[in-house]
């Protein structure tokens, strides 16, 4: 899809005297991509992308973000919005509602849930490969592909984000949240990846990629399949895990179901059980 023409021709059909003006790269060091209001005397609105990005998917993502902003958020930031990386891939609504909206616009944009649904089945078990192969269907990021994939799956199945040894965010499918497999790190200590996990032992991948299998030692008090894939490009990991389909509480451990995967974590490291 070529969004920057899609944005310019939209919104001056719909908005003829407030359109969208202007796509184009730019050196942005701070952050990755912004819409601002054009100067006075000028009418319309710039898209802007940090042109230092290396992956397409990432610039195509970027400007769908920014061409949601316009839609939804300009009368609100009459003078426009810079978002930063952390922006364009966190979709919890805690974080920033508008961001995340705009998120959402771009994935639904980019990614149609009918078509990508074809792809991968909500059942499937996919592989980062059988993600990337969605990622260039639809020209995004391997991240943005893994993360639409999680909002409809019927696995329970998490992706963590991590680096020099830490998880920077994490994201839960509907069906890992609702039992307990996710983490939280917005207003927390940062929280270590597991030790024995391949996110903290990348000298046991193979060409940057990798596959392991975890007892109930590692990730969460249950087993779990690790896929993971470091990136040099963009400095981190990223740790695909596949839990078990159905998981099935004692009336124990129902009564501790409360108890984050930070807590069980610290607790488990610590020595307690």
């Amino acid at each position: 899809m070529r969004v920057p023409e899609l944005a310019k021709e939209y919104s001056l059909h719909r908005f003829p005297d407030d359109p969208v003006s202007l796509v184009a790269g730019d050196n942005l060091p701070t952050f990755d991509g912004a819409l601002y209001k054009a100067p006075p005397g000028k009418k319309g609105w710039g898209i802007i992308y940090n042109k230092a990005i290396a992956s397409s998917g990432r610039i195509n993502f970027t400007i769908a973000h920014e061409f949601g902003h316009y839609l939804l958020h300009r009368l609100r930031f009459p003078d426009g919005l810079e978002c930063g990386q952390q922006d364009m891939v966190r979709w919890d609504s805690e974080y920033r509602q508008i961001e995340a909206q705009a998120n959402e616009f771009a994935s639904s944009l980019l990614m149609p849930l009918d078509d990508f649904r074809r792809q991968l089945d909500a059942k499937a078990k996919p592989t980062l490969d059988d993600l990337g192969g969605c990622a260039e269907r639809y020209g995004v990021s391997l991240v943005a592909a893994t993360l639409r994939w999680l909002q409809y799956t019927e696995r329970r199945s998490v992706m963590v984000v991590s680096r020099d040894g830490f998880i920077l965010w994490a994201r839960s499918s509907p069906a890992a949240l609702r039992t307990g497999a996710y983490f939280k790190t917005v207003g927390r200590p940062p929280v270590p990846v597991p030790a024995t996990s391949l996110a903290a032992q990348p000298e046991l991948m193979e060409k940057s990629r990798g596959q392991m299998a975890h007892d109930s030692d590692a990730w969460f008090a249950e087993p779990c399949e690790e896929i993971a894939l470091a990136s040099d490009q963009y400095d981190f990991t990223i740790s695909l895990l596949h839990l078990e389909r159905v998981i099935r509480f004692s009336r124990f451990d129902e009564a501790e179901e409360d108890e984050d995967s930070f807590d069980m974590m610290k607790r488990r490291w610590s020595g307690g059980r």
